[in-house]
């Protein structure tokens, strides 16, 4: 028996992995996070008669008896999460309980909102001369938080920011960025990404926060920050330039002739 973690990835069920929704196909219990994972995603393993748990009004220690109550069954657990498990999915409490109990585990990843919404934008995150650094992180709210994670700490680098769970603390994020990127700097606030009412708007820091008010966006909004979104003069991948492409052809044929 064993639970098996399984990123969703942001909302469309055509995003998750092959190997992530082989496992969901299997699982004779599933326990999913509604409040993020559409509960439409789960009507085949409801179909085929799996018991699907929707946690979203469950505590941890609720969540746990399930998965003990499979493993006294012998029954693999399909735990899902949305977008990638190892990213602020609360799986960490989860994992320490199972590894008390001598439940086994596995990890499926999945598509990361970030990663979905910059596709949905058009937009790379990390173009040359511009930004090569993307920092994932969050607003701080309850969560406590190091000193040198806080925003300012984070924007002093000048990298690509893509801010989770802060979207009802929009104009604190703006007052904290505006020293480091400047007003013209833009910003992208994505709701929703990749479901069927997903909404965007694109601004600047100047005016990001009218905006995103006038969508009347309050949670499921991931922001990204960053002049990469607005960028036209940069330079050429290295790994495309003609002398490096003529260099990896000599390698590769090396490596044929031994």
């Amino acid at each position: 028996m064993t639970v098996y973690f399984i990123g969703a990835g942001p909302g469309d069920p055509e995003m998750m992995t092959l190997k992530g929704q082989r496992l969901l196909d299997n699982a004779p219990v599933v326990l999913f996070a509604g409040s993020l994972v559409p509960s439409d995603n789960m009507a085949t393993a409801r179909d085929r008669g799996a018991l699907v748990v929707d946690t979203a009004s469950l505590a941890l220690d609720a969540i746990i008896d399930y998965m003990a109550a499979a493993h006294k069954q012998g029954q693999d657990v399909a735990r899902v999460h949305s977008g990638d498990p190892m990213l602020y999915g609360a799986i960490g409490e989860q994992i320490r309980r199972l590894e008390e109990l001598g439940i086994d585990y596995e990890i499926i990843p999945g598509v990361m909102a970030t990663s979905a919404s910059a596709a949905w934008l058009g937009k790379e995150l990390t173009l040359s001369g511009i930004s090569q650094t993307v920092i994932l992180t969050r607003y701080e709210g309850k969560t406590p938080f190091p000193e040198r994670e806080r925003l300012p700490a984070l924007a002093a680098t000048g990298a690509t920011l893509a801010i989770h769970l802060g979207i009802t603390r929009i104009h604190k994020i703006v007052d904290d960025l505006l020293p480091f990127y400047g007003a013209d700097c833009p910003v992208a606030v994505c709701y929703r990404t990749s479901w069927p009412d997903q909404d965007k708007v694109v601004g600047t820091l100047s005016d990001i926060v009218a905006k995103v008010r006038a969508k009347k966006f309050t949670r499921t909004a991931l922001i990204i920050v960053g002049h990469v979104l607005d960028a036209d003069n940069f330079s050429d991948s290295y790994l495309y330039d003609i002398d490096q492409a003529h260099i990896f052809r000599e390698k590769n044929h090396s490596q044929k002739a031994n």
